[in-house]
């Protein structure tokens, strides 16, 4: 797949591996919504910030073409291939020829830090300054790792996020891209949880588009038979659903070329991508 591309410039942040112990506790995103969109908040030590780097460089030298944001979890990490230049998320960026900052945490959530207590959601969403980046789509890929997390909380943290990016990038349009369940299927848990954030993402906007890879059955090659995260050849069926639901709610792809994508896992051990 890496024969996919359009030319991108990558940015990179230095991201924790993500290990299979046991989440930490949920963590408040108060502090990190009060910073949303700020850059007193966002953008602390920004040279020694690869990712908020190439996110101001774009937005200094702007070339034309739309941009979107996107955060998410180990998918959008490109954790299944072990590249992020190979994820569905940037896959997705090439496809539409959008520009895009993609922030991937393994193993965050609504609720949930994630690796190195990077996220949740609302911190993610803090580090892309939305209001000075003024994406015209953001992507939230996020909920399996929330799996038992209280029902009442995550509502909460779902509608705070959706009201965060709507006060911050106004015109933006918001996507949500719900639950994975592994190959073996779903739990009761990951059902309940999947069903609350297209419940709270459709309270808190009307408009949101919602991508429900758990309730559409999506049947995606996996990188170890009955796992969780996709392959290679997998991400790039999930860039290809995706962008063709976001260009049946109206979102095209760009007609000119040049895009800039900034990565948080780009150039990281074996995660390095080979832009082009």
């Amino acid at each position: 797949m890496a024969a996919v591309g359009a030319t991108a410039i990558a940015g990179c942040l230095a991201l924790l591996i993500w290990s299979p112990a046991a989440p930490a506790a949920p963590a408040a995103p108060v502090a990190a919504a009060r910073t949303l969109g700020t850059r007193a908040g966002n953008r602390v030590a920004a040279e020694g910030n690869a990712l908020a780097a190439c996110e101001l460089r774009l937005e200094r030298a702007p070339n034309g073409l739309p941009v979107m944001a996107v955060v998410g979890a180990s998918f959008t990490a490109g954790t299944g291939p072990g590249n992020a230049a190979l994820s569905w998320a940037v896959l997705l960026a090439r496809t539409l020829g959008w520009n895009a900052v993609v922030d991937g945490v393994p193993g965050a959530g609504y609720v949930r830090p994630g690796a190195g207590h990077q996220g949740p959601v609302a911190r993610q969403l803090a580090r892309e300054d939305l209001r000075a980046l003024d994406p015209g789509l953001v992507v939230v890929q996020a909920g399996h790792d929330d799996s038992g997390v209280p029902t009442s909380l995550e509502r909460q943290r779902v509608g705070q996020a959706i009201d965060a990016i709507r006060a911050a990038a106004p015109r933006a349009r918001i996507a949500v891209l719900t639950v994975f369940a592994p190959q073996s299927g779903p739990t009761a848990a990951l059902s309940l949880v999947n069903d609350v954030i297209i419940a709270a993402a459709r309270a808190a906007d009307p408009h949101v588009i919602v991508m429900n890879p758990l309730g559409g059955d999506w049947n995606f090659q996996r990188a170890a038979r009955g796992g969780l995260h996709p392959s290679a050849a997998g991400d790039a069926w999930i860039a290809a659903k995706v962008a063709a639901t976001l260009r049946a709610h109206g979102v095209a792809p760009a007609a000119a070329h040049g895009a800039v994508i900034c990565d948080s896992g780009a150039g990281h051990g074996p995660r390095s991508p080979r832009f082009q």
